[in-house]
């Protein structure tokens, strides 16, 4: 008799595939969590007590792929991965300028091209656009006039466009006084009263020279305290001279009283170019300042026309009943002085 299998039901060949599909499911996660955990328990152990032979060391490291954890190089101003940026970032933080921060609005340092300074007063490079100054000191005849004249006392006051720190085109106003010798106005009291010794009426008299000039001046040092500077220029001078004699007045308002007034005896005048030249020092006590006190020494020339007249020296005929003659022709001659002024630019 043979025996012939018979086929299994449905229902049990659906038994069978489900419990197949469940079996690899689970050896599928088995394997899963023992990787897991031999990898812990291998990172978990001290070196110092693991020992392993180079052979196996090697093994390993052949048999175990490494993750690398570097983080990759980001470009932007926000990661530095380049050595020159990192250099960059140490210089920056050494010399962190905190008023450049608050500023510009960030803590690295930046680099600008050359200063240009804004403003309606001022230039390019920071100078002012407009020099004033105002200076008083004393004047001193040389050569020919220290005959006749002596030193007195002498002011100034200019101003002027100023086109950089070191160019300035101001124009200038000087009154520079001189007094007379004792023997020049001895020689004039011979001549108007006859009088030698001067001991009649008293005659005394002073000389000046005013002058308007354009003065062309160049600053070739400025430091924070001292600076240096030379001047040239040229213009108009007026020099006169007055001889008077005291007189005793009286003046009326409500009640009247005396009093002693100048009278002049004679007056002369005379119109000149000339120039001058020299050179000044400028100290400025605060950085922060604008004005500097100065001293400045200058030469000064007149050009004037020599008029002839009487002189002590001189006889005439020509009685002195004339009026309008020169009995002073000094004053028309060219005049040689040295002017030291000292004051405040800004």
């Amino acid at each position: 008799m043979m025996f012939t299998p018979t086929r299994p039901s449905g229902f049990v060949r659906r038994n069978l595939t489900q419990l197949a599909a469940l079996s690899a499911i689970l050896g599928a996660s088995v394997a899963v969590m023992s990787a897991q955990t031999s990898q812990t328990n291998d990172e978990s152990v001290a070196p110092a007590t693991t020992q392993t032979s180079p052979v196996s060391a090697q093994a390993d490291v052949q048999a175990k792929p490494t993750l690398n954890l570097t983080i990759p190089a980001v470009s932007g101003d926000a990661m530095f991965s380049s050595s020159s940026s990192e250099n960059e970032v140490a210089v920056n933080a050494d010399h962190f300028n905190f008023v450049d921060a608050m500023q510009y609005g960030g803590g690295q340092r930046q680099r600008y091209g050359r200063p240009r300074y804004r403003g309606g007063n001022t230039n390019a490079d920071g100078s002012n656009k407009y020099v004033f100054f105002a200076g008083a000191g004393f004047t001193a005849p040389v050569g020919n006039d220290s005959n006749y004249l002596k030193t007195s006392w002498g002011i100034q006051v200019g101003g002027g466009r100023q086109f950089n720190k070191h160019f300035a085109l101001p124009i200038q106003f000087d009154w520079d006084n001189f007094g007379f010798t004792g023997q020049t106005i001895s020689n004039q009291a011979s001549l108007y009263f006859d009088d030698p010794t001067n001991s009649l009426y008293g005659l005394d008299g002073h000389s000046h020279i005013w002058s308007f000039t354009v003065d062309p001046t160049y600053t070739f040092y400025s430091g924070e305290g001292l600076g240096a500077y030379v001047v040239v220029g040229g213009g108009f001078y007026h020099k006169a001279a007055n001889f008077f004699v005291p007189q005793e007045a009286e003046s009326c308002y409500i009640y009247c009283y005396d009093y002693t007034a100048n009278a002049t005896v004679q007056n002369y005048s005379s119109n000149s170019a000339g120039v001058n030249g020299g050179i000044g020092l400028t100290y400025k006590f605060s950085r922060f300042s604008n004005e500097r006190f100065y001293a400045e020494f200058r030469v000064v020339h007149t050009f004037n026309n020599y008029r002839p007249g009487i002189t002590v020296n001189t006889p005439t005929t020509v009685a002195d009943s004339y009026t309008g003659w020169n009995y002073f022709p000094q004053n028309s001659q060219e005049t040689t002085y040295f002017p030291v002024k000292v004051g405040v630019r800004f």
